[in-house]
């Protein structure tokens, strides 16, 4: 049976980018939290406008590899709180239920499982934490590339009782992605999904990389589950696959012309068919997908 779908937003940094918000590197997505929240508040409502069910705080540039080391020290804390409190107060005022999810990104850069330093991690996670928690409903761990990524976000929501929903990121530029699902550190999707749930996941998600390796992804996934409670979900991007090298956030990347609203959302019907149940967008996916596919799943 083809459960119903939860629709979440799509990318936050390139919609702000469109809306003429602040917008420069290093702080990317995170300028417009310090240099114009309102323009933040309107990207969260073009998604609700869009259809969706989950806007995601605007917290995902809120890591010293953005801020700085010491803008982080002196502001982390109070940025996510305004990340929060500005994507709580439009999903308050809509005239349907939409929830708000507390992201948690990737601490040293994404995409990079080698600049990971656990030894660093909670430090980083404890402001963030702090900020979001009085404002949202559900944690998302966004675009993880390792496992000791997401058993360092456990750790540090140690004390909070909300759900928390785990997103891992894949890797998507080699001959076999699809073929042999798994993390950008090489570890397979079973292990994540299987690790994911003894960590008490609600659900588990696949973002930030192309729509072609999510369905294989997602079949693992079920293989790890067996019956499981847990839901699964799926954000891809738009962009063409990217180097192992690669630099996190260092330029907009080229869009994939394939990737239109309507080009999108058929992906979308193969991952509910698949089993997600939890469906949106991530870089390079804005309000008129989700638009889209929202209708989609509608009809």
């Amino acid at each position: 049976m083809v459960q119903q779908v939860t629709v979440l937003d799509g990318g936050m940094g390139r919609e702000l980018k469109r809306m003429g918000a602040p917008f420069r590197q290093p702080e990317w997505s995170a300028l417009a939290l310090i240099e114009g929240p309102d323009y933040v508040a309107k990207a969260h409502q073009s998604y609700v406008d869009a259809g969706a069910d989950v806007i995601t705080t605007n917290s995902y540039a809120l890591v010293p590899f953005h801020l700085g080391e010491d803008r982080f020290v002196a502001k982390g804390e109070e940025l996510a709180a305004l990340a929060g409190k500005l994507a709580r107060e439009v999903a308050d005022k809509a005239s349907r239920r939409v929830a708000v999810a507390g992201s948690l990104p990737p601490l040293f850069g994404s995409y990079r499982p080698d600049l990971y330093d656990p030894a660093r991690a909670q430090e980083i996670l404890r402001p963030l934490v702090k900020g979001l928690e009085p404002y949202i409903d559900h944690w998302l761990t966004e675009t993880q590339s390792a496992i000791a990524e997401i058993e360092a976000a456990t750790t540090g929501l140690k004390g909070s009782k909300k759900p928390i929903w785990f997103s891992f990121t894949l890797e998507d530029g080699e001959d076999d992605a699809q073929s042999r699902p798994r993390l950008r550190s090489g570890e397979p999707v079973k292990e994540a999904v299987a690790r994911a749930t003894e960590l008490g996941a609600a659900a588990v998600l696949f973002n930030c990389s192309q729509p072609e390796v999510m369905g294989p992804a997602l079949d693992a996934a079920k293989a790890a589950l067996a019956g499981k409670n847990v839901r699964l979900g799926v954000y891809a991007n738009a962009f063409p696959p990217q180097p192992k090298d690669a630099e996190a956030n260092s330029t907009l990347h080229e869009l994939r012309a394939d990737l239109d609203p309507q080009g999108y959302a058929g992906f979308t019907q193969d991952w509910r068919r698949r089993g997600a149940s939890i469906i949106g967008g991530c870089c390079g996916i804005g309000p008129e997908h989700i638009s889209a596919l929202r209708a989609a799943f509608d009809q």
